[in-house]
């Protein structure tokens, strides 16, 4: 392993860390959405410099694709949901 292939797995590493915390740290839910779609594809290759090409496959289609899609769209549906709550309670008002 060369100096600049063990720098990279380290900024890959580092990456992940701060991901994972800006994930959970997220202000909104889209913005956890993103961050969880990118903690994915970072994760991916991960998987792929740990020369495990079906788990860094399976990462990306499903921890980045798939599931990241299901969150986008439920996060979209709550914000929708939440403004339709607020309207409803300004028409009481």
């Amino acid at each position: 392993m060369t100096t600049l292939e063990l720098a990279f797995d380290i900024v890959v590493v580092a990456v992940l860390v701060v991901l994972a915390w800006r994930t959970l740290d997220a202000p909104g839910i889209f913005q956890a959405a993103v961050l969880f779609i990118t903690f994915g594809l970072t994760m991916a290759l991960a998987w792929a410099r740990l020369a495990a090409p079906d788990l860094a496959l399976a990462e990306a289609a499903v921890g980045a694709g798939l599931t990241g899609v299901l969150l986008v769209h439920v996060a979209r549906v709550l914000e929708a949901a939440e403004e339709a709550t607020a309207e409803d309670d300004s028409g009481a008002r």
